[in-house]
């Protein structure tokens, strides 16, 4: 994607750190600046081609330290928290509690009449502080009473049940895949439906996936199509974890089938799984495509098919998500929970239940088990 020019950019999105280097003047990326800053030789030590290297490298592993969405969301709270400081006439750093319990405040309940933002996001930005904090050198104390009262009543005052976004059930599935076309990009659009549904998948697990194994250096897992099904071998959230999807009842529903008929077609059989593809959709292209295609490609096969068609549009688009393939699979597959929870990578049961949008919630009746 190309970005705007710095120079062209409206005043809002620019970073007013009094502190911030000149590389974020230059529109560069603010985890890059960061790592260069943070992992650099001691002082007393001098530089060599040997220890030059290995700094080079050991910033590479600070920057894989999180994920690629991760340090654009924490590098995007930092310049909104900075810009706020401007308009405010302090500065970013060092760290102030009491201006950041004001920030909390202001995000919660604004004062130039902006919507609110929702709870998660008032946490979600002060872990995204802390972490910017920590990268300067600089230790947030998110205990100090000016930012953990503050924070504790914005909860209480402001919290709701989480929004969950709908689970796409397998007639839902089927539906959708039949809206699209069997050019290539219907081919592409088909096998990253039905494999990101048959798998449960993330949205970024579905598009990082190459054909082999160290194909490309951002690869996040790669794929062996065997007899009975395929095997997916994904470095997700929670580490290296292997993912096994069957062959389908039928070709048309078979997500193996329709990955194959992909990559045959599209004629991929090293590097990325899932490119874009000319405009005529006939001729694959080089470039991974970017997760939030699977986000879009859900959201208008949705409105295609159908499906919830008593809504009003905008309440449809606003109920699917990427996050509904793996809701689905939690919903929909008749199966001992483990296999399900195996199947997400999650860490507890209790986090897979969270998925679940139909179950049989009094299956075991501790009641009763209990003698009443």
């Amino acid at each position: 994607m190309n970005e705007t020019p710095e120079n062209q950019r409206p005043e809002a999105e620019k970073s007013s750190s009094a502190h911030q280097s000149p590389s974020d003047d230059n529109g560069r990326d603010e985890s890059d600046h960061l790592n260069r800053d943070a992992i650099a030789l001691p002082s007393h030590v001098a530089g060599s081609g040997t220890l030059d290297r290995l700094v080079d490298t050991a910033r590479d592993y600070a920057k894989a330290s999180a994920a690629e969405n991760t340090n654009k969301a924490y590098a995007a709270d930092w310049k909104h928290f900075a810009r706020w400081c401007r308009l405010k006439g302090t500065d970013a750093l060092p760290p102030s509690p009491e201006m950041i319990g004001l920030y909390l405040t202001d995000l919660a309940a604004p004062s130039n009449g902006s919507p609110a933002h929702s709870v998660s996001t008032v946490d979600r930005r002060l872990s995204g502080l802390a972490w910017n904090y920590a990268q300067r050198g600089f230790n947030l104390d998110r205990k100090d009473r000016h930012i953990a009262a503050v924070l504790a009543g914005i909860k209480r005052k402001h919290a709701r049940p989480p929004m969950q976004k709908e689970a796409i059930l397998p007639e839902d599935i089927l539906a959708m895949v039949a809206t699209l076309s069997f050019d290539l990009r219907g081919l592409r659009d088909r096998a990253i439906l039905l494999l990101g549904y048959a798998g449960g998948l993330r949205r970024s697990e579905i598009v990082s996936l190459d054909v082999g194994k160290d194909d490309t250096p951002d690869s996040g897992g790669w794929i062996e199509i065997l007899d009975d099904g395929a095997v997916l071998t994904l470095n997700a959230k929670t580490g290296w974890r292997e993912v096994e999807i069957g062959r389908g009842s039928s070709e048309q529903t078979c997500p193996v089938h329709a990955l194959e008929h992909w990559l045959h077609f599209a004629k991929i059989d090293f590097g990325p799984v899932f490119v874009r593809t000319s405009r005529d959709g006939k001729r694959a292209l080089d470039t991974r495509l970017s997760d939030k295609h699977v986000a879009r490609l859900v959201k208008s096969t949705v409105l295609k098919s159908d499906i919830r068609a008593e809504l009003p549009e905008k309440d449809r688009v606003a109920l699917f998500s990427g996050h509904s393939l793996r809701a689905g699979l939690a919903s929909s597959a008749e199966v001992d929970e483990r296999y399900v929870q195996k199947q997400l990578g999650h860490a507890s049961a209790e986090m897979t239940r969270r998925y679940q949008r139909r179950r049989d919630r009094f299956r075991v009746n501790l009641t009763k088990a209990a003698g009443l």
